[in-house]
């Protein structure tokens, strides 16, 4: 007996979906694109067995259905779906960065025999659309599932099983837990960098040293600001509440940090760097998570005309994939003065591996 798989929104985590699905033993994969050219794509980069431009086709007798498109839609998807001749069994899930909203609009307008179980697969990269999709984008990933009371053990179970494909971590979680550990380990940063590179940034009109001297570190540190702004307006409107309460504790650690200084209190705020190193440091290191790992060397380099073609040539001729070369004008708190960016964990440490055979000092 075949089983169908179909996927509304075949971008990267869509895409990716598919790959580990597609060719599978008694698997089809139907992809389902919004317009025209989007099919176009889906069907040069052949991710999926089958694509269409109609929603009945696509959920037509499938057995799991996965809506992979932005979180804002994700309502508006549901509602349309209950509106089509479904098969009975039929699991439907998502891959949104939150998960109550969702669970709660499916709860209302559920249909008897079709299960919705919620889903997260915490992982990403700084690509985008079906031309990103990889195999490898959930391997070693964790991949969240929030199913409610209600969804039957066997249907979670069938799940979980297809999932195994991905060879992601499976984590089961209540869908408001979720949303309130996802909003303080990825939400608010995202709000904070943002905050903090608005602020530079009105400091930067009275004074234009504040964007030149901002390389390194400070661009590193504040790198997740330069996420998508419709698809970060979606997240957080509809993490509010939980944000709300964040925001206000964040303000809260703040209030901390100005008590210190005012009070010129050098042993307190030792303290607070110790616990934040102490908790940092058994923080799992090399797996994916919430915001999506950057894999990064540092080389110093001698100031010699053609040595930056140099290393890409030896990185070149060892077929090991460079997505990044950025030369570093500020030093601070960043080792090296060449940074070389990697998709790949593996393509890291290869290069790292040459790179050092070659006398090159290389920092990670």
């Amino acid at each position: 007996m075949t089983t169908k798989i179909a996927i509304f929104g075949v971008g990267l985590i869509g895409g990716s979906l598919a790959l580990c699905l597609k060719g599978k033993p008694g698997i089809t994969v139907v992809g389902h694109a919004h317009r025209p050219e989007s099919l176009k794509r889906i069907e040069e980069r052949g991710v999926v067995d089958a694509v269409t431009l109609s929603m009945e086709e696509a959920a037509a007798d499938a057995d799991f259905i996965f809506l992979c498109v932005p979180v804002g839609l994700l309502e508006d998807y549901l509602q349309k779906l209950t509106e089509l001749p479904l098969k009975p069994g039929c699991i439907v899930t998502d891959v949104g960065s939150t998960k109550a909203a969702v669970t709660a609009c499916a709860a209302r307008i559920s249909r008897p025999g079709v299960h919705f179980i919620g889903g997260h697969p915490m992982a990403g990269s700084e690509r985008s659309g079906v031309e990103a999709a990889s195999t490898l984008l959930f391997e070693n990933a964790f991949y969240v599932l929030t199913p409610s009371p209600d969804v039957p053990e066997a249907a979670y179970h069938r799940l979980e099983q297809l999932l195994t494909h991905t060879k992601a971590q499976i984590v089961r979680v209540d869908p408001v837990m979720h949303d309130e550990i996802v909003g303080a380990i990825s939400h608010l940063p995202h709000i904070i960098a943002v905050a903090l590179v608005n602020q530079v940034r009105d400091y930067n009109d009275g004074n234009g040293l504040y964007r030149m001297l901002a390389a390194g570190g400070f661009r590193d540190i504040t790198r997740i600001a330069s996420s998508d702004p419709v698809i970060w307006r979606d997240i957080l409107l509809s993490n509010r509440e939980v944000l709300l309460g964040l925001l206000k504790d964040w303000n809260r650690e703040i209030e901390g940090f100005i008590s210190l200084l005012e009070a010129q209190n050098g042993e307190g705020i030792e303290v607070s760097f110790q616990k934040a190193n102490q908790f940092r440091s058994e923080l799992p290191e090399r797996r994916k998570g919430a915001i999506t790992s950057l894999f990064d060397i540092y080389i110093d380099v001698p100031d010699t005309p053609g040595i930056i073609g140099q290393i890409a040539t030896e990185l070149g001729l060892r077929h090991i994939n460079l997505s990044n070369m950025q030369i570093i004008e500020s030093r601070e708190d960043v080792p090296g003065v060449l940074r070389l960016s990697f998709r790949q964990e593996g393509e890291m440490e290869r290069a790292r591996a040459h790179l050092q055979s070659l006398g090159h000092t290389v920092y990670v």
